[in-house]
């Protein structure tokens, strides 16, 4: 009986992905009151959205308590498709953590999924999740 050797995974967010250094490849990070303001909603507000899953947020260090990338907010606004392709990435089993390093990884779209959808090129980033939730 032989064996056949393990395939390596296709799934972008398994090894260093899942372990990212979420500080390093996110450019600014808001606390709760910060993004609220920036939503102009009650700091509460903020904690039912990441309950939702229209925001996702992390501990990018040690000590700095819960926070959500700046670039999810844009003129006053989530992201336009963010709230969708956190819902897909969620279903399948990714979390807020992962979420964000997958958003925030060049992927050859050209650039990282979060400049696409603030480009409003969203089009293939939600490919990609709906592909890799499968």
């Amino acid at each position: 009986m032989s064996s056949t050797p393990a395939q390596p995974s296709n799934d972008p967010l398994d090894g260093p992905l899942a372990e990212a250094d979420l500080d390093a490849l996110v450019d600014e990070w808001g606390d709760w009151a910060a993004v609220a303001d920036l939503l102009d909603v009650p700091r509460t507000r903020v904690g039912t959205l990441l309950a939702e899953h229209r925001l996702a947020g992390a501990v990018p260090r040690p000590g700095a308590g819960q926070q959500v990338p700046l670039a999810f907010v844009q003129d006053g606004e989530i992201v336009k498709g963010l709230p969708g392709l956190l819902t897909v990435l969620h279903d399948g089993g990714y979390d807020d953590r992962e979420c964000i390093a997958w958003l925030f990884t060049d992927l050859g779209l050209p650039g990282r999924p979060i400049d696409a959808l603030r480009e409003n090129r969203g089009s293939e980033v939600k490919r990609r999740a709906q592909a890799m939730a499968l």
